[in-house]
């Protein structure tokens, strides 16, 4: 078979270190009859392992040599493949329970993880490779340089942990960053929620787009100095300063008032 040129266009960096692939794979813990999906299974570096622990794995694929690739190595029983854009995948169609893996092109990376955000009930739970500053934001707390929109919203609906991280050698090409793997598990019905998710979506944004300028500022557009006299939170704080639990409550407070 000949050699697959790996394409910028797709972010495409292999994963190609057995020990690295043998650690993944310990960390995502596969059982037979485990429902998993594999997004962007490239070269199979993880698909092959994976599919030896399963009685069956379904793959997400977007470039068609590697599709025909795939096709070549296993049969339809041992991988189903879809023949797609993620970002256009309905996870929910795949059935309960089930469990997302994937070494993420960097350039999508983020859009990939929104998009699976409306798919959580239906999941449980994701194990990633992403570029180590991504990951670092994902985990991050309140206080923390590395603390931001991408933070709050992902912990508004996950619970999340940075397993360990994967050296540039350890793929090819290799790219300029290291990176870092992931596990994310859904909360439960018992999470605070916010009254309007649209809401609280545009206020994290709003606030996160001046990091440094505290929230009286940032949010004026939506609340006057008063409001601010019912809102338990204090007006000089900055995004950076609340818990996702207090920007629910800010995203409520505005919703109420915007009700009115």
């Amino acid at each position: 078979m000949a050699q697959h040129q790996a394409r910028k266009r797709f972010g495409q960096n292999f994963l190609h270190d057995e020990a690295v692939i043998e650690e993944i794979v310990r960390a995502i813990d596969p059982r037979a009859d485990d429902n998993m999906v594999e997004i962007g299974p490239g070269l199979a570096a993880l698909t092959l392992p994976l599919s030896q622990k399963l009685q069956r794995l379904q793959v997400v694929e977007l470039d068609r040599d590697l599709v025909a690739r795939l096709k070549q190595r296993f049969t339809a029983e041992q991988l189903h493949i879809i023949e797609a854009d993620a970002l256009t995948v309905d996870f929910s169609s795949l059935g309960p329970h089930l469990r997302v893996v994937g070494n993420l092109p960097y350039n999508i990376s983020t859009p990939i993880l929104f998009h699976l955000m409306q798919f959580a009930d239906h999941i449980r739970d994701q194990h990633f490779m992403l570029q180590r500053e991504v990951v670092e934001r994902m985990v991050a707390k309140p206080g923390d340089s590395d603390y931001s929109r991408l933070t709050v919203m992902l912990q508004s609906r996950y619970r999340m942990f940075k397993l360990f991280d994967v050296a540039p050698e350890a793929f090819d090409p290799a790219p300029k960053v290291t990176s870092s793997i992931v596990r994310m598990r859904p909360l439960g019905d018992d999470r605070p929620t916010a009254q309007c998710p649209d809401t609280f979506a545009h206020v994290v944004a709003q606030a996160f787009t001046q990091r440094r300028k505290m929230l009286r500022g940032s949010l004026s557009q939506w609340l006057r100095a008063a409001d601010w006299e019912h809102i338990p939170i204090e007006p000089t704080s900055r995004p950076g300063d609340l818990s996702v639990a207090q920007f629910i409550e800010l995203a409520d407070a505005i919703y109420r008032l915007k009700a009115k």
